[in-house]
C-alpha cells in the first residue's frame, strides 16, 4: 500500500480545503503565510478551550499541517485528530498548555522542503545527480529540484517563529518549542533540532523516512543521514527526542535504519528521559496510525526533563 505518494501529490488539491473544524478549541488559519525563502503556505494555528493571553504556552510546529485536525478536508478522509489529543492532554494535565502550529505542505515540493539538505550534500555529486532523477513507484520524479530543507528551516525559524511568537501569548525559550512530522516530516524534525538546537527542545519523528527515496537496496543516504547525526546531535540534557514506526506497507523498510539511529544516540548517551523509539506491530504508513499515538507521543515529549 503506497500511502506516502498520496499525501505528496493529493496535498495540491488540499489547497482549497475550507477552515478545518475541530471539537476541542479553535483553529485560525493564517492563510498563504508569504516567505522570503520558499513558497508560501498555508498555517493553521490550533489554540486550546482555555487559550488565555495572559497567559504563556509552549508551542509544537508540526509538519503536513493539512491533515492534522478534520478528515472531512483531507485528501485520504484521515486526519490526525490532533486538536482532540492535546485538548485531553491538556485536561489531564498530562502536558503543559501549548498551541499547536500545523504548517502545510507545498506539495510539489514537498520532497525537496523536507529531505535534510547537509546529508544530501555529503554524498559525492554522481551520487546526488542520480538520486534527484529517481522516480516514484508510479513513474513520478520524487524530486522537483535539489533539496531546500536549509531554506525551509529558515523559514521556520526567521519568518514563522517570530510571528508566531509575536500573534499568540507563548513561551519562546527551547524548553517549551517542539517539532513532529511523519515520514519525510519525520526527517525534517531531526534535522531541525539539530540545526536548530537553540531553537527547538525536542523532535518528534513518527515512521521517519529512512531511506529517502523509495528503496532500501544499495541506497547511500540512511548512511549520509547517520553520519551527519554523529557530529550533530545535541545534548541528551537540554533536547528529547522521539522515534517510531509500523510493520506495515512502507513502514516495513524502516526497522533496521531505526536501529541504527537508535545506537548512535545511546552512544550519545541519550536515555530513557531524553530518547524514546517504539515498534509498533501492526501499524501502517498513514494518519490513522499516527494518530492512534500520538498521545503517547506527546505525553513523552511534554514531560518535564
Amino acid at each position: 500500500m503506497y500511502l506516502l505518494l498520496g499525501i505528496c501529490c493529493s496535498s495540491i488539491r488540499a489547497q482549497v480545503n475550507p477552515l478545518p473544524k475541530v471539537p476541542e478549541g479553535r483553529v485560525i488559519r493564517h492563510a498563504a503565510f508569504p516567505s522570503n525563502y520558499v513558497n508560501g503556505r498555508h498555517v493553521d494555528v490550533w489554540l486550546p478551550n482555555q487559550y488565555d493571553s495572559t497567559q504563556k504556552y509552549a508551542v509544537w510546529y508540526v509538519h503536513d499541517g493539512q491533515m492534522l485536525f478534520d478528515s472531512t478536508t483531507t485528501w485520504n478522509k484521515q486526519s490526525w485528530k490532533a486538536a482532540e489529543t492535546f485538548q485531553q492532554l491538556i485536561d489531564r494535565n498530562e502536558i503543559e498548555p501549548c498551541i499547536v502550529v500545523g504548517i502545510w505542505n507545498s506539495g510539489s515540493d514537498r520532497h525537496r522542503d523536507y529531505f535534510p539538505q547537509k546529508p544530501f550534500e555529503l554524498l559525492k555529486q554522481t551520487v546526488q545527480d542520480s538520486l534527484l532523477k529517481t522516480k516514484r513507484p508510479g513513474g513520478q520524479t520524487i524530486f522537483t529540484g535539489t533539496p531546500q530543507s536549509d531554506l525551509y528551516l529558515l523559514f521556520l525559524t526567521q519568518e514563522l517563529k517570530p510571528f508566531i511568537d509575536r500573534t499568540y501569548s507563548t513561551y519562546t525559550d527551547p524548553a517549551h518549542t517542539f517539532i513532529m512530522g511523519s515520514s519525510m516530516g519525520g526527517l525534517i524534525s531531526w534535522y531541525a533540532v539539530c540545526e536548530y538546537p537553540k531553537v527547538f527542545g525536542g523532535a518528534a519523528c513518527l515512521s521517519t523516512h529512512w531511506p529517502g527515496v523509495f528503496s532500501d537496496k544499495n541506497n547511500p543516504i540512511p548512511g549520509a543521514f547517520f553520519d551527519y547525526l554523529r557530529k550533530h546531535i545535541p545534548s541528551r540534557k537540554t533536547h528529547r527526542f522521539y522515534f517510531d514506526h509500523g510493520t506495515i506497507g512502507l513502514d516495513m523498510m524502516y526497522g533496521p535504519f531505526q536501529k541504527e539511529a537508535d545506537a548512535i544516540f545511546l552512544k550519545k548517551k541519550y536515555g530513557k528521559q531524553s530518547y524514546k523509539s517504539e515498534v509498533f506491530v501492526g501499524a501502517d504508513h498513514s494518519e490513522r496510525a499516527w494518530q492512534k499515538r500520538l498521545s503517547e507521543v506527546v505525553t513523552f515529549m511534554g514531560q518535564e526533563k
